[in-house]
């Protein structure tokens, strides 16, 4: 193998590293990184395993993958923080776990006692204001994408687990959608019961994976 696209990986690795590792950065400045690391090693790679390529296309890789990575990575903007700001008031006191993640993504983990029934995904009147006040804080930010994912606890089987978990992820972004959200903006899943946050062997555990995840991102413009 070629010494230099080992030396080049290498030091690609050490840049994704180095981009998601960085405390100080700011919200902005760490999606970008994450993403321009992650491009780079990818760009390296393409490189390095193109025909002929020796280190100066590896390099040239690298830096190809670095501007795309940049371009793909999110941004905690100042309209990410004023909504999340915004949703961890309208759920206070319900249950609503409203978060930043790693990759500068908003998320609203939703349990079961304000969402779903067992075996059900008709959306409960206590969840209706928190995706009132939801979809106005997405016509506020129109740049972002959003996913919503369904989940079930372990009651039945998964062929009834599945089509459960997508239709509870449907029927929240249809919610949006009739409240003004373009519903092209929205990508939906069902997890069925495959990823539990807790134990299924008791009701509580139960309701704490009968659940709907959504995460919005504002993706970097180049």
């Amino acid at each position: 193998m070629n010494k230099n696209f080992i030396k080049t990986t290498a030091a690609v690795a050490i840049v994704v590293m180095t981009a998601t590792g960085c405390a100080d950065m700011t919200g902005t400045q760490r999606g970008t990184a994450t993403g321009a690391g992650i491009g780079a090693g990818l760009g390296g790679l393409i490189g390095g395993t193109t025909s002929g390529g020796g280190g100066g296309r590896v390099a040239g890789g690298a830096a190809i993958g670095a501007a795309a990575g940049a371009v793909i990575g999110n941004i905690w903007s100042k309209r990410m923080e004023q909504q999340k700001q915004a949703m961890e008031q309208a759920t206070q006191g319900t249950g609503v776990q409203v978060t930043q993640t790693s990759d500068n993504r908003l998320k609203l983990e939703i349990p079961s006692d304000i969402s779903f029934d067992t075996g059900r995904s008709d959306i409960k009147g206590n969840f209706q204001p928190v995706l009132q006040r939801f979809a106005s804080t997405l016509q506020e930010n129109p740049n972002t994408n959003v996913v919503i994912i369904g989940h079930t606890d372990s009651t039945g089987s998964d062929s009834i687990n599945q089509p459960l978990s997508v239709d509870r992820a449907s029927r929240t972004r249809d919610y949006l959608a009739g409240r003004g959200v373009n519903p092209n903006r929205i990508t939906i899943e069902g997890r069925g019961s495959r990823e539990p946050i807790a134990s299924n062997t008791d009701n509580a555990g139960k309701a704490r994976n009968r659940r709907v995840e959504i995460y919005v991102a504002e993706p970097a413009r180049g």
